[in-house]
């Protein structure tokens, strides 16, 4: 049986997946975390074969952090499972060392027969994510800066790039203003420009946004 842990911020993910696979004949859900901090808990007091997680789960900041995770779990493998886009996230996530990327959209069956898959040590990823990683390969230093920011970064970008001030951004995102001033001085810093009209002609030009 292939035991696996869910991680994601919501109750009905949680159930609809849980209720989905209850009489599965080869898996098994046998924990459901809802932040980040729990993660390295469970792995740590559960045999983990399969890390079903959402790149939106609270308190996880970094795609660095997944690769933290698999750095000193190598033996479980993870499916990143999230509402986010595959274009922008799937290779970025791929690259750290995740075993799949499962659209939110896409069916239950397909999430239990990636989980199959990656538990025999396949990848999973579709065409579009595979070319994406082949032109990744073909780009400059500077076009592979954005692969640097957080979940939260790209976020904070794309609001900023929309028009919206930093008060605004704070208010959809439930955080402090002071918070969204930090997380736009790091996208200048990591983007390597100083203004906000260079920030946002550089996330165009990159297609983060």
């Amino acid at each position: 049986m292939i035991k696996v842990c869910l991680a994601d911020n919501y109750p009905v993910v949680h159930f609809g997946v849980k209720s989905y696979f209850k009489d599965h004949a080869e898996i098994s859900i046998v924990a459901n975390v809802g932040n980040f901090l729990m993660v390295r808990d469970i792995l740590l007091t559960k045999d983990i074969d399969v890390l079903i997680l959402d790149l939106e789960l609270e308190g996880l900041s970094s795609i660095f952090e997944v690769k933290n995770v698999l750095k000193n779990f190598p033996k479980t493998k993870i499916i990143i499972f999230s509402g986010l886009s595959e274009q922008i996230y799937a290779p970025n996530a791929i690259k750290a060392g995740v075993s799949g990327f499962i659209h939110k959209k896409e069916k239950l069956e397909t999430l239990g027969i990636s989980i199959i898959k990656v538990h025999q040590g396949k990848i999973i990823m579709n065409e579009t994510v595979k070319k994406n990683l082949a032109l990744i390969a073909k780009q400059s230093k500077s076009e592979r800066l954005y692969r640097k920011l957080s979940n939260r970064e790209v976020e904070v970008l794309r609001y900023l790039s929309d028009g919206k001030k930093n008060h605004e951004i704070a208010e959809i995102l439930s955080l402090n203003e002071k918070t969204i001033s930090t997380y736009k001085l790091r996208l200048l810093t990591k983007l390597n420009v100083t203004n906000l009209v260079d920030l946002v002609n550089k996330a165009k030009t990159l297609e983060i946004v």
